[in-house]
């Protein structure tokens, strides 16, 4: 009982870290905005729009960790598999952008993507009827992971599959997407995936104020999730949530249909995942069936470990520090940069197990029982 008081305590205290958090994103958003928007590419304090870009795929990385922090360091449930509701999103968010190249593609069809004109496709499948509202594909990145994650959800914690079995499971599920969405015939453009984006609600893709507004709404969309996610792991269902992750056997002698509670997280998790992926490919601007690959979402259980796991804030700094150094290792290593994440990996394991923000929080307990001697001295 003293355990789950101390990990409810930590949850509190860790949320005081969230409004100067939120400040501090918004503010550096903005900064980085003005110095790309403002002022002349001859300045030293200039932010490029290639930069604007990267750091908006980065944002788009830390929602997709901060999804994985929810269920795995709040509900104990290690998910292999988050990378196919981010790329599910994604493919939302792709077939909107498809809709909108109208004649202006390739071949010039005012209704058929280039691929399917090239694949001989004489009329648009019936799942892309609606995407060309970008209203209708935003409820369809929202309700589609939504969806799939209840249903597997379900029946996983109905039947009680736990720990690395249903961690097996969730990866299987992304291979069974990536093998389905590399086929022709499933209509998402096959190995490709979809490209070639022009606009978005009337907005040329290319420039750099729509670049820099992606920016934008990637960051104040990621602190409301954040703002959000925090407010509901402080509730009591997050008590519950964090009951069931340390004793989920007694939380459920105890009457709490402990199911419900991991279901309901999983879907908001995957929801969440979902609009992240919806919000990467106009910046990115491709998605394809590679973002369904379990290393993807094997790399996103590391940001999460590297930067704190069930900490929320943890997991967005532990993103953005790791693809950071992911951009720059490449260009210096690129065969050799998985070799150096699985090594971060088993030392932030070893010697950082609550990770940089762990680390933190030790090195803050240390200086604290020191100055309280040196005010007694």
């Amino acid at each position: 009982m003293s355990k789950l008081i101390n990990w409810f305590s930590e949850g509190r205290s860790s949320g005081k870290y969230t409004l100067p958090f939120v400040i501090l994103l918004l503010a550096v958003t903005v900064l980085a905005s003005a110095a790309n928007l403002l002022l002349p590419q001859d300045s030293a304090l200039y932010v490029s729009t290639y930069s604007i870009t990267l750091l908006g795929k980065y944002l788009c990385y830390a929602m997709l960790a901060l999804a994985v922090d929810i269920i795995w360091g709040y509900c104990g449930i290690l998910s292999l598999g988050h990378g196919a509701f981010f790329a599910l999103g994604g493919y939302a968010m792709g077939m909107y952008l498809m809709r909108q190249i109208g004649d202006r593609g390739v071949y010039g069809h005012p209704i058929l993507p280039d691929f399917m004109v090239f694949l001989d496709w004489q009329e648009l499948p019936w799942f892309w009827h609606g995407m060309d509202q970008f209203w209708f594909a935003m409820i369809m990145a929202v309700l589609v992971p939504g969806l799939l994650a209840f249903v597997f959800g379900w029946l996983a914690f109905r039947s009680r599959v736990t720990g690395v079995y249903l961690s097996i499971m969730t990866q299987a599920l992304t291979y069974a997407l990536l093998l389905a969405f590399f086929r022709n015939e499933m209509g998402f453009g096959g190995n490709n995936g979809l490209t070639d984006f022009k606009e978005i609600l009337g907005f040329d893709l290319q420039s750099d104020s729509t670049r820099v507004s992606l920016f934008i709404i990637t960051a104040v969309i990621l602190a409301v999730v954040l703002m959000l996610s925090q407010r509901i792991l402080s509730s009591r269902l997050g008590k519950v949530t964090l009951a069931v992750r340390d004793a989920e056997a007694r939380t459920r002698f105890i009457g709490y249909r402990t199911e419900r509670y991991k279901v309901w997280l999983f879907v908001y998790s995957a929801v969440i995942a979902g609009v992240a992926g919806a919000l990467y490919v106009p910046q990115v601007g491709i998605i394809n069936p590679g973002e369904f690959s379990p290393i993807n979402s094997i790399e996103v259980v590391i940001w999460v470990a590297v930067g704190g796991r069930g900490t929320l804030i943890g997991a967005i700094i532990g993103a953005l520090l790791v693809n950071y150094a992911k951009t720059r290792f490449t260009a210096i290593m690129p065969d050799g940069w998985l070799f150096a994440l699985g090594a971060l990996f088993v030392l932030v394991t070893l010697f950082l197990p609550k990770g940089l923000i762990g680390l933190y929080g030790q090195l803050k307990s240390k200086r604290q029982p020191a100055s309280s001697q040196e005010v007694t001295s």
